[in-house]
């Protein structure tokens, strides 16, 4: 494709999409593994994943396998009927969390359905009250936003559905204070292990285990969004599952699919039995395609040890990025390969730009902070790459505030 060709793509774009995303600054056509390729043939390593979407990076071959198969075989069947596939990615999501208790998993197409999901969920306890952290992202449909504690997200569409408070992410004291306002009305907690969207912000050592047990002591549901969490992204299956708690609901989308769109509720224990038949659905949830794509997800994940890799590769990259030493990098923080490279000053879409002129995309989270979620399947070669192409771009971006 031509670059006037792109020119013609771009502005039909403007012309036939809403303006909710505005005008995206690439056309990407093709992709293997961590590479991209846009419309004029150049190649850019992908470190943003699709918003860590792309867990094998692009065209991996058992996705490819999977999906095609499936699609030739049966593409739709609805919740009308049962599919065999669906069962067995049920099966294995509740193998993976390793719990006592049953688990049931209600399937969806994207993180906010699963978030809405949990919402209603919590709403089948007969309390009102839900409480979301300050900061929090859970998504962009009615109850998912109503419980995105990030008021400019809010405000263009309320009235917000009543009953979300919010609390400082990470103040345990701060919300154990709210629910003892009215403990026998509260019928959620719902947290972030780690705040993607927010800015990859990690909460106080135990957090998590504290939520736990102040839900536990008033009978609270305890919701964690592993959205962009879950499926080994921060080196761990769940990162709840590695801070040894067991919630009541835990959301999935993202990297479950490996680029096809599925979202999963999964309710552990009286939260699984909470929606009966009828109350709660949807057409395309659970399709099989995506269910077979998850499949092959959670089983390369599984043979080719990429939990440990992530893990072990995260460390190196957030260390070797500190150790450039560039003044315009404060800190890395996060876990496994979702990270977040804190600035001294708000330039992080600067930053984005300047990596995207030099062949890398990586995104930008708040002003000063550049997310980094790339496909778990990185390799050395790639971070090393990264790291030594950083310096000029973070001196790119430095100029341009220079100039601007």
């Amino acid at each position: 494709m031509s670059p006037q060709d792109t020119t013609d793509l771009t502005s039909r774009w403007d012309t036939a999409l809403m303006r909710n995303y505005g005008t995206p600054p690439l056309e990407l056509v093709s992709g293997r593994g961590v590479t991209v390729t846009a419309a004029d043939g150049r190649e850019y390593l992908d470190l943003l994943a699709g918003i860590a979407v792309n867990s094998l990076g692009h065209a991996h071959p058992a996705v490819v396998e999977a999906v095609s198969s499936q699609v030739a075989e049966l593409g739709h069947v609805s919740n009308l009927y049962v599919h065999p596939v669906v069962v067995e990615l049920a099966e294995r999501l509740e193998s993976l969390l390793a719990v006592e208790a049953p688990v049931r998993a209600f399937f969806c197409n994207s993180g906010a359905e699963a978030n809405e999901a949990a919402f209603k969920i919590a709403r089948r306890t007969g309390r009102s009250r839900i409480l979301a952290a300050e900061n929090g992202f859970h998504g962009r449909t009615m109850g998912a936003l109503a419980m995105t504690g990030q008021p400019a997200k809010r405000a263009p569409f309320e009235p917000m559905p009543a009953g979300v408070e919010y609390f400082p992410y990470g103040d345990t004291a701060a919300l154990r204070a709210l629910v003892e306002q009215a403990p026998a009305d509260t019928a959620a907690v719902i947290v972030e292990p780690v705040q993607g969207e927010g800015g990859v912000v990690e909460p106080p050592e135990g957090f998590l285990a504290d939520v736990r047990e102040l839900c536990t002591e008033h009978g609270i549901l305890m919701i964690v969004d592993e959205v962009q969490t879950g499926i080994a992204r921060t080196g761990a299956m769940f990162a709840s599952r590695k801070a040894g708690v067991v919630p009541d609901v835990i959301t999935l989308a993202k990297g479950l699919g490996g680029g096809l769109p599925i979202g999963a509720c999964l309710g552990i224990g009286r939260a699984g039995e909470l929606l009966t038949a009828g109350q709660h659905g949807t057409t395309f949830g659970g399709n099989p395609v995506a269910c077979a794509a998850a499949l092959a997800v959670l089983k390369t994940i599984d043979t080719d040890d990429l939990v440990a890799h992530v893990d072990r590769l995260g460390k190196l990259l957030a260390a070797e990025i500190e150790c450039l030493d560039h003044p315009l990098v404060d800190h890395v923080r996060g876990r496994g390969l979702l990270l977040g490279v804190v600035l001294t000053a708000p330039r992080a879409k600067e930053v984005e730009e300047a990596a995207r002129a030099a062949g890398y995309l990586v995104g930008a989270t708040g002003t000063d902070v550049v997310r980094l979620a790339p496909p778990l399947i990185l390799t050395e070669d790639q971070v090393a790459q990264f790291v030594t192409a950083l310096p000029p771009i973070l001196d790119a971006a430095s100029e341009k505030e220079t100039s601007s």
